[in-house]
């Protein structure tokens, strides 16, 4: 496999991962909070931050986090923050740092959306969830202080994959409108069938066994008929869709199926923006946030997002 030389000593002193980390959610979660602990900090003045809860789709009540940039008023561009974590675990106390990205970064009101978990809620429960806080936002846009025209939706990885299929979503079902969306290296596709999804193994990092536990994990092990809400890659349309940006790694086991939804938007006449890491696995950033190539990695998809939402 090519390494970036950057990423070299990181990725040999990388210890295995679980086979099947949803074996023991708690212990994978626990594991996700304290890789991500360095990286976020209690208080970030860049932004403020409030804490409240929304209606969710069944009566219930869904736990978001409103950010504003702390040095920027006015009227705001708006957007939904889908955490990753295979559906699974992620942001649980969140804001995390991706979050205060896009808010500081991006000049946005961001709406961070604690949706139901796997497996004590499978699909549809996140999605809606996610449609939910979205309409939330799109119909208290003036109140936030938003422009109802210029929501996005984020998300990487699993929040990748609820973020493409929030926008199928939104427009099979009338609204509300989505301006953009913003990829970052999305899982799309339950079948798992893809070359790199066969080839990258290496049990240090996230591959293709682990990425078949997720959809296991998401949408139970007698899955039949799967909806295009669940896994993107299969929607048959995906004409009239918002302008996407795409973000892809070498070493990451969704590259090839994320790369394709791409290519099919793009058929789609949908204006699409790509950028791929060679040498990197999936979610690096969180390995070396030092290093020049996650800076500027994460640099691009946050002036990708900002100059969209500045149209």
């Amino acid at each position: 496999m090519y390494i970036h030389p950057e990423l070299a000593d990181i990725f040999a002193a990388l210890p295995e991962r679980p086979e099947n980390p949803y074996a023991d959610i708690e212990a994978t979660r626990a594991s996700f909070r304290a890789l991500m602990a360095p990286l976020t900090s209690a208080h970030d003045p860049r932004v403020t931050v409030e804490h409240t809860t929304i209606p969710g789709p069944d009566g219930d009540k869904i736990s978001v986090q409103i950010l504003r940039p702390a040095e920027v008023h006015g009227v705001l561009p708006g957007v939904l923050y889908i955490h990753g974590g295979g559906f699974a675990y992620g942001e649980l106390d969140g804001p995390g740092p991706m979050a205060r990205d896009v808010c500081a970064e991006a000049g946005a009101v961001v709406v961070n959306v604690h949706y139901r978990l796997a497996p004590e809620h499978r699909f549809p429960a996140g999605i809606e969830d996610c449609y939910a806080a979205l309409r939330w936002l799109a119909g208290n846009a003036v109140d936030l202080g938003v422009a109802p025209e210029r929501i996005a939706v984020t998300g990487a990885s699993a929040g990748g994959c609820l973020s493409a299929a929030l926008c199928l979503l939104a427009r099979d079902r009338g609204g509300p409108e989505i301006a953009y969306q913003c990829l970052l290296v999305p899982c799309l596709d339950d079948r798992t069938q893809t070359a790199s999804i066969k080839r990258i193994t290496d049990g240090r990092i996230p591959n293709g066994p682990g990425v078949r536990h997720t959809w296991e994990n998401y949408l139970g092990p007698d899955r039949l008929d799967v909806s295009p809400y669940a896994a993107p890659a299969r929607a048959t349309d995906l004409s009239g869709l918002p302008p996407a940006y795409i973000l892809t790694c070498g070493l990451d086991p969704l590259r090839d199926e994320a790369l394709d939804y791409a290519r099919r938007l793009i058929e789609a006449e949908v204006p699409v923006e790509m950028r791929h890491v060679p040498g990197a696995w999936h979610f690096f950033e969180a390995y070396a946030p030092g290093s020049a190539l996650a800076k500027a990695t994460t640099a691009h998809w946050l002036g990708a997002l900002r100059t969209e939402l500045r149209h």
